[in-house]
């Protein structure tokens, strides 16, 4: 049975229904989870990834959170204001307690502010804020550079940490504090939130368990889960199979191809949504003296059959893209349409000076996007009709990452949800100029820079008009079409799986981060 979610969460489906299978009390209450993979860290700020903002919403609050239809719902604020034209005030609920039973203070909301400004990944976020103000014991203000259209869309990132657990020095004399991006560190491997699950044992790449946290402010949630365990199983089929043998109770993601096999199984469920990650590679030019021509980068482009791609590796469950904005976001541009021609490609690279083409490396995970392994070596085989030889090379995603941060191909795959459901974030984090002072860029592999993105980009992010700031945008995804900035293949759907009884439709959103702190199993 398999359920259509729409594109803004007007969800028609009826919930799941289904005979349930006979368990004891207990059982119903421990949801076995099967992900392709694990967080690759406890610390919430050290990377901005899916997987670790899945985690925080398991561990922590955040300030306020996304509906299905794409509003914002109260958390750690019960309320809020706009105080003027720089400052939004939050009314801070009462009696919240962290895992280790600290009392959650406006201090901590400060503490955790000031290190998101200094997290690498995060910090391109928060460039637009200036403060985090304490007004009260049960007050706080952000406080931005100028008027500023997603404060509170950027409000949804702030899961506030326990800053007396992790202030001072752990065993080995070094700062708790401190964000080690792809290394050990106290945040790295202890985790102190507010939310309904605290982490009780890891093993990286083997199984996380949470359990309940007994304190847990929200007394009115449904949720009925006393205990998760997280088991990363890579293989879209062995997923299945763990599912549909009852080893596991709920999977993400669920491949195409797997749909079938699903779908006339009578004791689970398909959950699927129309989603908004954009998946790319990314041609560096620093590496590849080749690549700082816009003919051979538009050439790449051209090579690439990315509607063949979605029909045949994605299964249609996908949607061929040619810039980043999907359709709905201001920044979409309804004439920037996917542009497969192989002839357009090789006459683009005899006139770049390269009929021969030339080697390149590529990298690409092999358990973070749906089929991304069976993807990556589609675009290698194109590349080669117009001469570029490719060398790929493809990992589980805890040691792609560190890779990625490296830059260490010529070509790299990134893939981008914007969790601030805006344009602007696809740009800051892809295509600005990278920059480590501010944060800009941080995902940029292929260190495309253009001044006309950089500058209208953040010109947008002050523009409060919203039909100027479509403008705005939309110009910003001609200027890099045109540039050929970067290598669109689709816009990635969701697809999740449980058995009958467990009821994940309610929880699960085109965030990708389920809300497993309400689920109820029957």
């Amino acid at each position: 049975m398999r359920k259509q979610l729409g594109f803004i969460g007007k969800v028609s489906a009826a919930i799941l229904l289904g005979s349930l299978m006979s368990m004891s009390t207990l059982s119903a209450k421990t949801l076995k989870l099967a992900y392709d993979a694990d967080p690759v860290t406890l610390d919430i700020h050290e990377q901005l990834s899916g997987g670790i903002l899945q985690l925080a919403h398991m561990s922590f609050d955040p300030l306020v959170r996304w509906t299905k239809d794409f509003k914002f719902e109260p958390r750690l604020a019960e309320s809020w204001e706009r105080v003027n034209d720089t400052t939004v005030r939050f009314k801070l609920r009462k009696g919240v307690k962290f895992h280790s039973g600290n009392p959650l203070t406006p201090a901590d909301f400060k503490w955790t502010f000031d290190r998101l400004k200094q997290s690498p990944d995060f910090k391109g976020i928060f460039s637009n804020f200036t403060d985090l103000n304490i007004v009260d014991d049960n007050t706080i203000e952000l406080v931005t550079d100028g008027p500023y259209p997603l404060v509170m869309h950027t409000a949804t990132y702030i899961f506030p940490m326990d800053s007396k657990f992790y202030t001072g020095k752990d065993e080995s004399g070094k700062d708790k504090s401190v964000i080690v991006k792809n290394g050990a560190s106290f945040a790295s491997t202890h985790l102190s939130g507010t939310g309904p699950f605290k982490v009780t044992s890891r093993e990286q790449g083997v199984k996380v368990v949470f359990e309940r946290f007994k304190d847990y402010w929200d007394k009115d949630s449904k949720g009925n889960v006393d205990k998760i365990i997280m088991t990363p199983i890579k293989d879209n089929q062995t997923r299945v199979a763990a599912l549909l043998s009852g080893d596991v109770d709920f999977i993400a993601p669920v491949a195409p191809n797997e749909f079938g096999q699903v779908e006339s199984n009578d004791k689970v469920n398909l959950v699927t949504m129309p989603g908004t990650r954009i998946i790319t590679f990314q041609m560096n030019q620093e590496r590849r003296k080749e690549f700082k021509d816009p003919k051979v980068r538009q050439a790449i482009v051209n090579a690439i059959n990315n509607p063949g791609i979605v029909k045949k590796i994605m299964r249609g469950f996908a949607t061929a893209a040619g810039q980043m904005s999907p359709k709905g976001y201001l920044g979409y541009n309804e004439a920037l349409v996917p542009r497969f021609d192989l002839a357009k490609a090789k006459k683009l690279m005899s006139e770049s000076g390269y009929p021969d083409g030339f080697s390149v490396t590529m990298m690409a995970p092999n358990n973070r996007y749906v089929n991304d392994e069976k993807i990556a070596q589609a675009v290698a085989a194109m590349l080669s009709k117009i001469n570029i030889k490719v060398d790929l090379k493809t990992m589980p995603k805890a040691q792609y990452w560190p890779e990625f941060d490296k830059r260490a191909a010529d070509i790299m795959m990134i893939g981008w949800h914007s969790d601030t459901e805006d344009s602007a974030n696809f740009y800051e984090f892809l295509a600005m100029t990278p920059n480590k002072e501010t944060g800009k860029g941080a995902y940029n592999s292929g260190n495309y820079s253009n001044k006309f993105v950089d500058e209208t980009t953040m010109k947008a992010n002050k523009e409060t008009d919203p039909k100027k700031r479509a403008a705005m945008l939309q110009a910003v995804e001609k200027q890099m079409y045109d540039d050929a900035a970067f290598v669109p293949l689709h816009w990635q759907n969701l697809a999740w799986a449980a058995r009958k009884g467990v009821n994940i439709e309610p929880v699960v959103n085109a965030l990708n981060f389920p809300y497993l702190g309400d689920l109820v199993i029957e």
